[in-house]
């Protein structure tokens, strides 16, 4: 059994491999991240373990460095499988102890991942490898009680659709006409960096740099948004619409940053940028918006539960490294 990086080649084996195991044909998914894995080799990790060619377990896992407030690089697995002929013979063991190497040479000191708790056999294999629960809550919402009033289209990839107009808004979402929301440009990093620092006191420019990056020119759906009142920037919100990771078969959208200008505190700038946007995602037809949120984040829990959050049936599990 040996271990090596999963190549394009292997696309088939895993696609049939994922279908065996979870049920649901994933091809799209798993092209989509094969081909980011080459675009961007630093931000994606990806192996498999085979007995000669014959493609016996995998892993994907991509590379977090500041989502959901975090202060260090974290590597997420977000995809695995082992062949069920060939469980218990340390398949899975294989490619976490490569992963693990990989993490060393990233710097990153945990690996994170999810699972819907009746996912008990997912469960048992994350408890035999050292995971444990992780100091975070998953919460989600759904889409399906925002009235749209827009025409919806397909987008192509690197189109955008802006569904700014708030003329068809229900009550509960009218702060949007109090505070003008639209999509987010390269032009605003500046700004996004700057507010950022006052809430963290950190400077993540980096980071804010690679997210709008992948915003303005990776994403086919954009559904990032900035929220100016007077003219002058207010907040901001980044979220992605995901396809596949955690075995998801339906698209979901993840929240995975939000920030608002303590000089427009309580004038629902919050409030207008969370309705936009799932405004936007519901006309897109994705139906469901997921966010981590740390235990103890009482203010963003408070914020997100008046905001029509709720727990997700959904566990995060952590491992330490080294």
């Amino acid at each position: 059994m040996t271990v090596r990086a999963v190549t394009s080649a292997d696309l088939d084996r895993v696609v049939e491999l994922d279908r065996r195991l979870t049920g649901q044909p994933r091809a799209d998914f798993y092209k989509r991240r094969l081909a980011a894995q080459a675009a961007d080799p630093k931000s994606f990790i990806s192996f498999a373990a085979a007995d000669g060619a014959v493609l016996s377990g995998f892993f994907f896992a991509h590379v977090l460095d500041g989502e959901f407030g975090g202060q260090a690089p974290v590597v997420v697995l977000d995809a695995l499988g082992v062949d069920p002929d060939m469980r218990g013979r340390g398949v899975g063991r294989k490619l976490m102890v490569q992963l693990e190497e990989a993490m060393k040479a990233l710097g990153a000191k945990e690996m994170v991942t999810q699972a819907d708790w009746t996912e008990h056999a997912l469960i048992r294999f994350f408890g035999a490898n050292g995971f444990s629960l992780a100091p975070r809550l998953m919460l989600e919402r759904s889409t399906a009680d925002v009235e749209i009033d827009v025409p919806v289209e397909t987008p192509s990839h690197g189109a955008e659709i802006d569904l700014s107009d708030p003329s068809g808004d229900q009550s509960a979402a009218l702060s949007r006409d109090v505070v003008p929301v639209r999509s987010m440009a390269d032009s605003d990093q500046a700004a996004i960096v700057h507010l950022d620092k006052k809430i963290t006191g950190r400077d993540r420019s980096g980071y804010y740099r690679r997210k709008i990056a992948e915003v303005m020119k990776e994403s086919s759906v954009r559904v990032s948004l900035v929220a100016e009142i007077d003219g002058q920037f207010a907040g901001f919100v980044m979220a992605r619409v995901g396809y596949g990771e955690f075995g998801r078969a339906e698209p979901v959208a993840i929240l995975d940053t939000i920030g608002v200008e303590p000089a427009f505190a309580r004038q629902h700038v919050g409030r207008a940028l969370l309705s936009q946007l799932f405004a936007n995602l519901g006309s897109l037809r994705v139906e469901k918006v997921q966010t981590e949120v740390a235990w103890n984040g009482f203010g963003l829990l408070k914020f997100l539960e008046r905001s029509g959050f709720a727990p997700a049936q959904r566990l995060v599990f952590r491992r330490r490294v080294g």
